[in-house]
Order: C-alpha cells, then structure tokens, then sequence
C-alpha cells in the first residue's frame, strides 16, 4: 500500500511539472541551462574561497578573484532570470547590438567634442583641409596731407 503511495505522489508531482512552464523553458532553452550552470559554478568556486581560512568580511573585502566569482554569479542569474521573464521567441541578441551602437555612437561624439586634434581631423576629412593663405590688400592707404596745408 505504501508503495502505490509514493507511486501515485511521484505522478502526481511529474505532471505538474509537465505543465509548469519554467520547468518547460528549462528543458527548452540551452541558454537558460548554460547560465544556471555557470551561475552555479561560480558560486561554488567563491564559497571556496570563502571558506578558505579567512574571515568571510575580510575576504569579501580584499579577495579580487572571491569579488570576480561572484560578480560572474550574479550575471549568469540576472542573464537566466531575464530569460525566464520574456517570450521564448524573443531574440536578446538584437537588443545587446543596439545597446552596443548606441554606447560606441555616444563614445564616439564625446571623443570628437572633447579631443581638439581629433575634431579638427575629423573636419577636415569632412569638408577638406582649411586654406591657409595670407591677406594682402590692393588698395593703399591713403596719405595724410601735410600739417602745413589748409584748405
């Protein structure tokens, strides 16, 4: 009798599983899979290191590769919960491009307004090199008259 309990709570448990549909993306998505596996990872790897003899604060503080480790954990879950947040047929490819653009365009007009040299190269390339030529006037001055002469 026991037995058939534990059979009919185990299908029990598989279907809805079936029906839950974070459990259908994990199955689906091998991105999802790659950054829980890699936020997993790196989590294992600093709670080495932070196990390591030293004082958790003390490590947390001045341990660069501990701060890395977990750096990388933290991005491999934000990466899988937005993941499981959108659409399966939703690209984030295409957004992660269109962010690049526009930091590389915003990169590239601070640089041009801010570096004089590379301004005025840029102008140059744009409009052609500035003439630089000397101003001699045809017309002569004209003379004063004499302090002598009244008219």
């Amino acid at each position: 009798m026991a037995s058939k309990d534990k059979l009919g709570k185990a299908s029990e448990a598989a279907k809805a599983a079936q029906s839950n549909r974070y459990v259908q993306r994990l199955l689906e998505d091998e991105e999802l899979r790659s950054n829980l596996v890699s936020a997993y990872g790196a989590a294992r790897s600093a709670y080495g290191r932070m196990t390591n003899g030293k004082p958790a604060g003390k490590a947390l503080m001045e341990d660069r590769k501990l701060q890395s480790e977990l750096r990388n954990a933290v991005d491999s879950l934000r990466e899988a919960s937005s993941s499981l947040r959108e659409e399966p047929g939703t690209s984030r490819r295409r957004r992660r491009g269109g962010r690049t653009l526009l930091l590389i365009t915003v990169g590239a007009v601070l640089a041009v307004a801010l570096n004089e040299g590379l301004r005025s190269k840029v102008l140059d390339m744009l409009f052609g090199a500035e003439e630089q030529f000397d101003y001699s006037s045809t017309t002569s001055p004209a003379t004063p008259e004499p302090a002598g002469v009244a008219s």
